[in-house]
């Protein structure tokens, strides 16, 4: 939610911060983060473990990256371009944010792999991941739009971002472990063996 609020910012110089501009950002994320959960859960399925999460994590800082060095010469360049508002802040929007929030999206559903011990509290584990992801994305919306803006310079914010994600990934690489997932197969099949 914070690079996403942070769209409007890189992109009202150039686009303004019309309900057209807001429109493109809204609309890139959420594309984004549906390919990013379809493919987090289809990553999921081949020997799940934290390694593979902290990875999740450093690729989506190093795709934050650019948007922090290359912010102006990409907006600039496609307003060369495009100076329509619409399609102009919908092209930068995908080439800024398309990539880091797929990969930021592929995170939630590899977590709940992660952390499902049986298939019988997978709703209930799912449904207290999506509680704290939302409840986090609420209060860093509010820290962001309140807080960090006032007191920070919108690349010292990305660059927050990035340190943020950085020791995320490298916690979860350091402390790599297998997923205890135990699907309806595998119990399946070790019953008809012990049958």
């Amino acid at each position: 939610m914070t690079v996403e609020l942070l769209g409007g910012k890189i992109l009202s110089p150039y686009f303004g911060g019309s309900v057209f501009v807001w429109g493109s950002i809204i609309t890139v994320f959420m594309l984004a983060l549906s390919i990013g959960y379809l493919l987090g859960g289809r990553l999921s399925l081949n020997n799940p473990g934290t390694k593979k999460y902290g990875v999740l994590f450093l690729a989506s800082a190093l795709t934050v990256l650019p948007i922090i060095l290359g912010h102006d010469a990409i907006s600039d360049w496609v307003f060369e371009l495009i100076e329509d508002p619409r399609y102009g802040s919908l092209v930068a929007s995908i080439i800024l944010f398309f990539v880091p929030s797929t990969i930021l999206g592929m995170i939630a559903p590899y977590s709940v792999r992660l952390l499902v011990s049986s298939t019988q509290s997978s709703g209930q584990t799912a449904g207290f991941l999506y509680f704290v992801s939302t409840l986090g994305s609420a209060l860093g919306t509010l820290a962001t739009s309140f807080y960090f803006v006032k007191y920070f310079e919108l690349n010292s914010i990305l660059y927050g971002v990035v340190t943020a994600l950085s020791l995320a990934g490298t916690c979860a690489i350091l402390f790599a472990s297998k997923a205890l997932v135990t699907n309806s197969d595998t119990s399946l099949s070790q019953e008809t063996t012990n049958a």
